[in-house]
């Protein structure tokens, strides 16, 4: 992230703390001030990844999903507004909590690096591996236990409340959430080294990738790929498929679950038969995901 920071102070936040100096007559804030840091990132940070989330979901909406799904039964009205304002409450927190984990990588407290021949180039490649498995099986965990019933309510069921997703439920997250899922793309840097440009590309790939899980769009059948029709299955039925980018752990774990033909099956997928069975495998699930509360609830609700 220092290589960042160093273009944007060149050329973007070195004339606006000196602007803000001559304007309150106070010396400006050193680029190695904690507090100037800070603000950086935050402004950074935050412009970014809602760029990145407002454009590469929209570019998949338009382009990508399949829009008939929003005739499902578990599709909320306004939906798709409703993600957008679920994510754009919640990345002004994430953001701020996940500041402390690259004020860390700029002084110097990662294992992150700049020559490219530090580790060797085939390292290079290993590290990216190593970065997917181990944030695969992180995030994992994260989310399985985020699933028991004394958490799920209280943290993951508002991602939940997007049953048929469209790619705006991609960042629409409780902030404790989304913070916890993501810590472990922090976290990586910290346990293994990795060159500071191949960080960059992976931490832009997990937000793409973020967006392509809940596109609705299942170009391939691939048992090893926690793509959409994995993820998908995980919003219909709950208790399944938690990984992030393989199904490894799911497997290792026991809580894969095969996506079936009409999945992967356009006028299947939206037949009503189909979905109204979905509707009602939901329906049965709820109770037990959360809780009295939740058969309580369903109840005054009947």
């Amino acid at each position: 992230m220092d290589v960042v920071m160093g273009y944007l102070d060149t050329y973007v936040f070195d004339a606006i703390y000196n602007r803000a100096g001559a304007l309150t007559a106070t010396e400006p804030l050193a680029r190695t001030s904690i507090v100037r840091q800070s603000l950086s990132l935050f402004v950074f940070i935050y412009s970014y990844i809602m760029a990145f989330y407002f454009g590469t979901a929209g570019l998949s909406y338009k382009l990508i999903y399949d829009k008939t799904q929003e005739k499902h039964p578990k599709f909320l009205p306004r939906q798709r507004f409703m993600e957008m304002a679920c994510a754009s409450r919640a990345l002004p927190a994430i953001t701020l909590m996940t500041i402390p984990w690259i004020l860390g990588e700029l002084h110097g407290h990662s294992l992150v690096y700049k020559e490219w021949d530090k580790y060797g180039y085939t390292y290079l490649g290993v590290s990216a591996a190593m970065f997917i498995l181990f944030t695969d099986f992180c995030i994992y965990w994260i989310h399985r236990l985020e699933h028991h019933p004394l958490v799920y309510a209280k943290c993951h069921k508002l991602h939940h409340k997007w049953i048929v997703c469209t790619p705006y439920a991609s960042h629409a997250f409780h902030p404790v959430d989304g913070y916890l899922q993501s810590l472990p793309y922090h976290l990586a840097v910290y346990v293994f080294p990795m060159h500071e440009y191949v960080y960059l590309a992976l931490f832009a790939f997990v937000n793409v990738w973020s967006v392509m899980i809940h596109d609705g769009e299942y170009v391939a059948s691939n048992a090893v790929v926690n793509g959409a029709a994995h993820h998908t299955v995980h919003h219909l039925y709950f208790n399944y498929n938690y990984g992030q980018f393989t199904t490894l752990f799911d497997r290792i774990f026991g809580s894969y679950r095969k996506p079936t033909h009409e999945i992967y099956d356009r006028s299947r997928r939206n037949s009503k038969t189909v979905q109204n069975a979905q509707a009602r495998a939901i329906d049965d699930a709820l109770p037990s995901l959360e809780g009295d509360a939740a058969s309580s609830n369903k109840q005054k609700l009947q």
